[in-house]
C-alpha cells in the first residue's frame, strides 16, 4: 500500500484563515485585536528564527504582536519580572516564553509566573496537570501536540480504541501528546531510551508519533500494515546533492514507512506548520477568555 500524505501545510493554512477570519469579525464588533508577547532570551539563532516566524504569522492574521529580547545572562528574577508584568497588561491576551531557557534559569518558575489564562503555549504547570487528571480540562494545551492531534483527525484515524506508541518522553512534545492521546481513549506506550526491543513495541500500533529526535530512526519493518504515523522529528542529514548540503529529515524513515502505513506526516511540511497555527488558535482563544472576563 502507498500511504496518504497527511499535508499539514494545507491544514495550517485553513485554520490560520480561520483565526484572521474570527479576528475580522471582532475588528467589525469593536473588539481589540490579540496580543501575544514573545519573551526571547538569549541569541540561540533556532529560538530566534520560531519566534520571527510567530511574529510574522501573528501579522498575517492581524494579531499584534510584542516582541521582548532579554541578554543571555539575565537573572532570574529579571525574567519572571518581566513575564509578571505582560501578565498585568491588558493588551496582552498571550505570552509565549521561547524554550530552551539558558541553563541557569528554572523554566518552570519562569513558566509558573505566567497568567494561567495567557498560558496559550500550554506549559504551564497547573495547565499541564489539569491535561494529566480525568474530567479536568485545561485551559490551553501545548501547540505541537495539539496540532498532532488534529492531523490525526484530518487523516481520520481512529483514535479511541487505538494502540498508540509514542517515542519521546519530552515536556513539549512526547509527554503532552501521550497525555492527549489517553484523553481520546487510546491505549498508550512511552518509548524512551530505556526501552527494550523498540521495534517490537512500535509493530502493535494503530499510531505511531515519533518525537524522538532521531534521523530516521523509524524503519518499514517496524511499523504494522495500515498505521497512522506522525512524525514530529526534524532533523539534518548530510546530502552532497543537496545546495546546503544537507536535507531536513524526519525521525521516520518516510520513503519506506510510506509503502506500509495508512497515513504519514512529511518533513517538512507535516507538523512544523500546525505548531503555529495552533498558537494563533490558542492566542485568539485568549483574546475571548478576556472578553468574558
Amino acid at each position: 500500500m502507498t500511504a496518504k500524505i497527511i499535508d499539514g501545510k494545507a491544514i495550517a493554512a485553513r485554520i490560520r484563515s480561520e483565526v484572521k477570519q474570527a479576528v475580522e469579525k471582532r475588528a467589525a464588533e469593536g473588539k481589540t485585536a490579540p496580543g501575544l508577547a514573545t519573551v526571547l532570551v538569549g541569541d540561540n539563532p533556532a529560538s530566534e528564527v520560531y519566534v520571527r516566524n510567530k511574529q510574522k504569522a501573528c501579522a498575517e492574521v492581524g494579531i499584534n504582536s510584542f516582541g521582548h529580547n532579554l541578554p543571555a545572562n539575565s537573572t532570574q528574577q529579571e525574567v519572571e519580572s518581566l513575564v509578571r508584568q505582560l501578565s498585568a497588561d491588558p493588551k496582552v491576551n498571550g505570552i509565549l516564553v521561547q524554550l530552551p531557557l539558558p541553563g541557569h534559569l528554572d523554566e518552570e518558575k519562569v513558566l509558573t509566573a505566567i497568567d494561567l489564562a495567557k498560558d496559550v503555549d500550554g506549559f504551564h504547570p497547573v495547565n499541564i496537570g489539569r491535561l494529566a487528571q480525568k474530567g479536568r480540562e485545561p485551559m490551553f494545551v501545548p501547540c505541537t501536540p495539539a496540532g498532532c492531534m488534529v492531523l490525526l483527525e484530518e487523516a481520520g484515524a481512529q483514535i479511541s480504541g487505538a494502540n498508540a506508541v509514542v517515542l519521546g518522553r519530552s515536556n513539549i512534545v512526547g509527554m503532552p501528546v501521550a497525555l492527549l492521546l489517553v484523553k481520546a481513549n487510546a491505549t498508550v506506550t512511552i518509548v524512551h531510551s530505556r526501552t527494550k526491543d523498540i521495534p517490537s513495541v512500535l509493530r502493535s500500533a494503530d499510531i505511531i508519533i515519533a518525537a524522538i529526535g532521531q534521523p530516521e530512526f523509524v524503519k518499514k519493518d517496524w511499523v504494522k500494515s495500515g498505521a497512522y504515523v506522525i512524525d514530529v522529528g526534524i532533523n539534518q542529514k548530510e546530502d552532497p546533492t543537496a545546495k546546503r548540503g544537507y536535507r531536513l529529515v524526519g525521525d521516520v524513515a518516510f520513503d519506506e514507512v510510506s509503502e506500509v502505513a495508512a497515513a504519514i506526516t512529511p518533513v517538512p511540511g507535516g507538523v512544523g506548520p500546525m505548531t503555529i497555527a495552533m498558537l494563533l488558535r490558542n492566542t485568539l482563544h485568549a483574546a475571548e477568555l478576556a472578553d468574558q472576563a
